[in-house]
């Protein structure tokens, strides 16, 4: 795959490029799991990038979400110390600045990323945190960052969970809710959300995918969701597509990652075109690049394509993007200014 920024028409490079749900644990690179492995002693099914492959990402669509997760396994078993977090973060960065993405906001899980060594979550939160500076710092790139709370390990992890996050709000700009979305409902975890409003952190949920329209209902009536994570299967509910369009609730659409998910059978029949047609606001995203083996043009150039969206449609898609990012007017305002201005390349270096 050609990741060069000037080989899609499909994008326009003159104009911000933004990547809004991107988990920096899916988002590992295969030669950093080789030599991470090697470093700390870790067994691992491959010795080489090719032979991991298949291992890590995704060859053939998965039965469901949680067998899209379970893709994790050898991503997180390598992050045995704060130092192999912080790599990580910061080769996130290096790989968004990569594909020409000019503002990118990684979200991750500090429990889920902590879990397999046994480290301490707000450890991880400070490691990931100076590893995306660290990037920022060397690209110009604007990052920002969303904590995740895995609804999969429960209430009361969460709670702690959310802890970690809070020790270091002024790291983060959102809190999300991610996991086994059919068991393990939004409104458990309302008093967790209210703690994040209070904070001031905006709210984006992982709604719509596994379950149906009433968990995209229960994100943003229960734990008040300004953007919803894929949230596509919102399309079997006319009620609930004009809602998000009267109110401009943002979808963080993941084409290829519905396909492997198994939420939907292929591009031709994901409802994207329907759901823009009906005016509701999206963007396109990554999710998990490292396991599915994409990177943002590639959603651009051929997800989209092979999904049906005009050229002009994905011009507005991006421009969407830059709307829907949780920034300030102002800092939307100087990303415009200087893409416009040619001071500036792709991922927002000088």
């Amino acid at each position: 795959m050609n990741t060069s920024p000037e080989t899609p028409a499909t994008i326009d490079f003159s104009y911000p490029l933004c990547d809004l749900h991107r988990h920096l644990d899916g988002s590992v690179r295969l030669q950093t799991i080789l030599d991470l492995a090697d470093q700390h002693g870790i067994e691992l099914p491959a010795d080489s990038i090719e032979a991991l492959r298949p291992y890590v990402q995704v060859t053939e669509s998965e039965s469901g979400l949680m067998a899209f997760i379970a893709k994790f396994h050898y991503l997180t078993a390598v992050l045995t110390d704060l130092d192999a977090c912080r790599r990580v973060a910061c080769e996130n960065v290096e790989d968004a600045v990569a594909e020409g993405i000019d503002h990118v906001e990684l979200r991750f899980s500090p429990w889920f990323m902590a879990q397999a060594h046994g480290l301490d979550p707000a450890g991880v939160v400070e490691a990931v945190i100076d590893g995306c500076d660290t990037g920022r710092s060397a690209s110009g790139i604007s990052v920002g960052l969303i904590g995740i709370l895995s609804r999969t390990y429960g209430v009361e992890t969460c709670a702690q969970e959310l802890d970690a996050i809070l020790a270091s709000r002024d790291g983060f700009v959102a809190l999300d809710l991610a996991g086994d979305e059919k068991n393990f409902p939004a409104a458990d975890f309302k008093p967790h959300f209210q703690r994040a409003r209070d904070a001031g952190l905006h709210i984006t949920v992982h709604a719509g995918e596994a379950d149906g329209p009433s968990s995209v209902w229960s994100a943003i009536n229960d734990l008040g969701a300004e953007r919803i994570g894929h949230g596509v299967r919102a399309v079997e509910d006319p009620r609930l597509m004009d809602f998000l369009a009267g109110e401009q609730v943002g979808l963080e659409v993941c084409l290829t990652s519905n396909i492997h998910t198994s939420t939907y059978p292929s591009y031709e029949e994901h409802p994207v075109r329907q759901l823009l047609a009906q005016g509701v606001l999206m963007n396109l995203n990554t999710d998990d690049p490292g396991i599915s083996g994409i990177d943002l043009p590639h959603e651009y150039s051929v997800a989209a394509v092979r999904s049906g969206l005009a050229v002009d449609s994905l011009l507005q898609l991006q421009k969407n993007g830059l709307e829907m990012a949780f920034l300030s007017r102002s800092e939307k305002e100087r990303l415009v200014k200087n893409k416009q201005s040619g001071d500036v390349g792709p991922g927002g270096a000088p």
